[in-house]
């Protein structure tokens, strides 16, 4: 598999390093061109949450076309020595933190940064989505008010959740890829 691309953008075209062996599972071009069709101009200016982050392609694809701020997160050691040097590479240090850590452990802290995108890819069939998503339901706090929470699975993975504070208004089926789209529930 060649090494992921930011397919838009300030840095259009730049090649990420690649984290070696199967512990991350990149998004393909095609899967990341949609998602970000799909969010548009809304992009600009916004603070994304990249959760199991692995080589950063998604969220260094979101500061490349316009997003204001990106928190990464993934607690492989490999994987976020590759993301620092993807974000150097890219000049994004000064729009980017990069945190090894857990991600359901970050989601029960409590954060006074509310984020416009939360983007949730974890390791596949081990039902992580589930879980994330819901600690960010009783956590709801990490998400601005019109925030979205986007989560890449396998089709396979998808079960319908019951939650309180999100709501699903859409997914999408690339192949062997799945994107889920939830907001805040009215209140």
């Amino acid at each position: 598999m060649s090494s992921p691309r930011i397919i838009a953008g300030k840095v259009k075209g730049f090649r990420l390093k690649s984290v070696p062996g199967d512990s991350t599972r990149p998004i393909t071009d095609r899967v990341k061109e949609s998602l970000f069709n799909i969010i548009g101009g809304d992009i600009f200016g916004s603070t994304f949450l990249d959760l199991f982050a692995g080589t950063g392609s998604v969220g260094i694809e979101a500061l490349s076309r316009g997003a204001d701020y990106c928190l990464f997160l993934d607690i492989d050691h490999l994987a976020v020595n590759i993301l620092k040097s993807n974000i150097y590479a890219t000049n994004f240090e000064e729009l980017s933190d990069v945190r090894q850590l857990d991600a359901n452990k970050l989601l029960f802290q409590f954060s006074n940064k509310a984020f416009d995108y939360i983007f949730i890819a974890p390791p596949q069939y081990k039902k992580m989505w589930e879980k994330a998503i819901q600690i960010l339901d009783n956590n709801d706090y990490w998400s601005g008010k019109d925030g979205w929470v986007i989560v890449q699975i396998h089709p396979v993975e998808y079960t319908k959740l019951s939650l309180v504070h999100f709501s699903e208004f859409d997914q999408r089926i690339y192949g062997s890829t799945m994107l889920i789209f939830y907001v805040h529930s009215p209140n």
